[in-house]
């Protein structure tokens, strides 16, 4: 059971109305109920569908071509799933496995990301594991139950096997597997990131929080409002980052935190930035070992509140001012040509 005072502090300091109620249901004993009013602040609003602009050729371009192959549905390590294939793809292509965010399923994900498209362009195969609804009635990803951020158990356990699924029956390559996600998925995808090292080359956590920020429904809220300071080692895992600076559902400081947490266990580091515009300003940071090797990217985009930056007009939680992230994250993976994390 939650330390009640210690948890009535933290959501007092998350400063949010529904932080109060998550109390309240805890205090009542009403888990289940306290889980979805965390998660509920995690999906927000439906944001309105800005201007479409140019997309940004650094990012790759979010084109418009609708995406050509094959999607299939399937089920392994108690979650469904819906996997893309493009057309033409056979054995030793990369895996990409993306984690929705509050509220989406599979294909709600795969709309407002368009990452289908890119992932057709550059022969990708897409895997969209789906959060069960007995697990968290609003379909969250409980990226901060001490339970759910270890290797073999809980979540991660699960995602894990529809990995191990797909790359068995894809014949994917196993050098080139990949993960991402969109606020408690992008959160979830830092933990999948720090606890199965093995399994992934790259992950890409778009608007989410680090690995171990949160152990509790209130220290969630907290961490949401007001980033950790202290961070644990995300592990070796390169990161790539995604975060709008008006974001008003996870604070923009916790893309800062993801990238320490990518930084925490290395030794002298290379910075280089560059600015653009997209439609939206934003700002690209890399953190490189002095032999190359890529450890952290950093998008910040200005302007852009919790959105998928780059997403198709019209799709919820979806941005297309700003950056093609989709292509962004496939580029850092080194899934298109040009380049990659090293």
């Amino acid at each position: 059971m939650f330390g009640t005072g210690k948890l009535i502090r933290e959501t007092l300091r998350a400063g949010a109305p529904r932080s109060l109620e998550a109390t309240r249901l805890v205090r009542q004993g009403r888990l289940l109920e306290a889980t979805a009013a965390i998660q509920e602040r995690l999906g927000g609003p439906t944001l309105p569908t800005p201007p479409v602009t140019a997309p940004d050729p650094r990012a790759g371009g979010a084109g418009s071509s609708r995406a050509t192959g094959t999607v299939t549905r399937g089920a392994a390590g108690g979650l469904a799933y819906r996997r893309y294939v493009p057309a033409g793809v056979g054995s030793g292509a990369p895996l990409l496995v993306m984690l929705h965010g509050g509220t989406q399923d599979a294909d709600a994900f795969a709309a407002c990301t368009g990452m289908d498209q890119a992932a057709g362009r550059a022969g990708v195969v897409v895997v969209y594991p789906e959060q069960s609804r007995a697990a968290n009635p609003m379909g969250y990803w409980n990226w901060f139950r001490p339970g759910d951020q270890a290797r073999d158990a809980g979540e991660p356990a699960s995602i894990a096997a529809v990995v191990r699924a797909v790359a068995s029956d894809q014949h994917t390559d196993p050098a080139r597997v990949a993960v991402a996600g969109f606020s408690a998925g992008g959160a979830m995808a830092a933990v999948m990131a720090a606890a199965y090292p093995d399994l992934f080359c790259g992950a890409g956590v778009h608007s989410g929080l680090p690995h171990g920020a949160a152990h509790d429904v209130g220290s969630a809220f907290a961490a949401m409002s007001t980033p950790p300071t202290v961070v644990a080692d995300g592990g070796p895992v390169p990161l790539v980052v995604v975060h709008g600076d008006a974001d008003r559902t996870v604070a923009p400081g916790n893309g800062h935190a993801v990238v320490r947490s990518a930084l925490t266990g290395a030794g002298r580091t290379e910075h280089r930035r560059a600015t653009g515009r997209a439609g939206r300003a934003w700002t690209r940071d890399r953190w490189s070992e002095p032999g190359g090797r890529v450890l952290a990217e950093s998008w910040t985009v200005h302007g852009m509140g919790h959105a998928w930056s780059g997403g198709p007009a019209g799709a919820a939680y979806a941005d297309p001012a700003g950056p093609d992230a989709a292509a962004a994250m496939l580029a850092f993976f080194g899934f298109t040509p040009g380049a990659g994390v090293g």
